[in-house]
């Protein structure tokens, strides 16, 4: 039982680790893409080993299954739908004109973006970026 609270603890100390690392990263970096991939860090790795750790806990220590399947559906929930919200973020972000501070070596999205839209509502930004 000992043995079991240690892996637990372990798991849960992971979270903290990932957790921390991505407050870190978020005042770190330079630019808006770069701390919404450590904000995305924060809520997918700092939130998993809260739920295994849960999910261990609550089948051993309590031994109440039906919790533990909860908490793995919202494990699985959260692992689909966090990477996804991030991405959607970024990429309203950069259709709204926010860019990163060094220009990047390939723009696909910037690419598309100036296809696919009518000229009115592209921002200007993304004209001269694609063209260089």
């Amino acid at each position: 039982m000992e043995a079991l609270r240690i892996v637990i603890d372990v798991f849960i100390g992971i979270s903290v680790f990932f957790a921390f690392a991505g407050v870190v990263g978020m005042l770190r970096m330079p630019d808006a893409f770069c701390r919404m991939q450590s904000s995305t860090n924060i809520s997918t790795l700092g939130v998993l080993g809260v739920i295994i750790g849960g999910i261990l806990h609550s089948l051993f220590i309590l031994g109440d299954s039906a919790f533990a399947i909860k908490l793995g559906i919202m494990g699985i929930f959260y692992i689909v739908t966090s990477p996804i919200a991030g991405h959607a973020i970024a990429k309203g972000a950069y259709r709204h004109g926010v860019r990163p501070d060094k220009k990047m070596s390939v723009d696909k999205y910037g690419e598309d973006l100036v296809e696919d839209l009518p000229q009115e509502t592209v921002p200007d930004a993304v004209e001269e970026e694609v063209s260089a």
